[in-house]
């Protein structure tokens, strides 16, 4: 138990708030947008070992912490605007999520117009029910298709990821030359896709 608090903090304290004070690296960073994103009226709750903010029940901006930056990351980023170079990829293999990068508290506290703009702005974006258009005709390496064929469970998992997932899964089992490294890589990967996550997931 964290020094100067009582068992009865830690029982009325919320899963978040367990989370970031146990946190071992920026733990101070993620303060300010956890002050930030729910006075935009999104809701709170621990996902992925993360704060995730939503609106309506779907997930609208998640805080991404890093080893050397803080980035709260909306899901439908790329159907933001945003100031000109304020948000980013989350990586090669992203569609729809974009994130406002952020290297210290100070960072945070300089962009909270805009992280509050663009919260208000993904909230009117589920308001109106717009999605992201995602890129279609994923080739899957040769690899994969038998290991979908022979096991029923992981077919069901892999078909259950959201667009992007899949496709992280398949560019980090075709990054690999050899045939049984690309196995291995999608076989390293069943225990993640079954409980739901990507390549890049927690």
């Amino acid at each position: 138990m964290p020094k100067g608090e009582s068992s009865d903090t830690m029982a009325t304290s919320s899963p978040v708030d367990r989370e970031c004070r146990c946190a071992r690296r920026l733990r101070q960073e993620v303060i300010a947008p956890r002050e930030i994103l729910p006075d935009c009226g999104l809701t709170e709750e621990l996902k992925w070992g993360s704060p995730c903010y939503a609106h309506g029940g779907k997930n609208s901006c998640i805080i991404q912490r890093m080893k050397p930056f803080l980035a709260p990351m909306f899901f439908k980023g790329a159907l933001l605007s945003g100031p000109d170079g304020m948000l980013e990829r989350q990586g090669r293999c992203s569609r729809a999520g974009y994130r406002v990068r952020s290297a210290s508290v100070q960072d945070v506290v300089g962009a909270q117009r805009s992280i509050s703009s663009l919260a208000l702005e993904a909230i009117e974006a589920e308001r109106k029910g717009l999605t992201v258009e995602m890129e279609h005709g994923l080739a899957y390496v040769e690899e994969l298709l038998p290991v979908l064929e022979e096991d029923p469970e992981f077919k069901a998992a892999f078909g259950g990821l959201t667009p992007g997932r899949q496709r992280g899964c398949v560019l980090h089992s075709s990054g690999a030359r050899q045939s049984r490294t690309r196995l291995a890589r999608i076989q390293g990967s069943r225990s993640g896709i079954l409980a739901g996550k990507g390549i890049h997931d927690r």
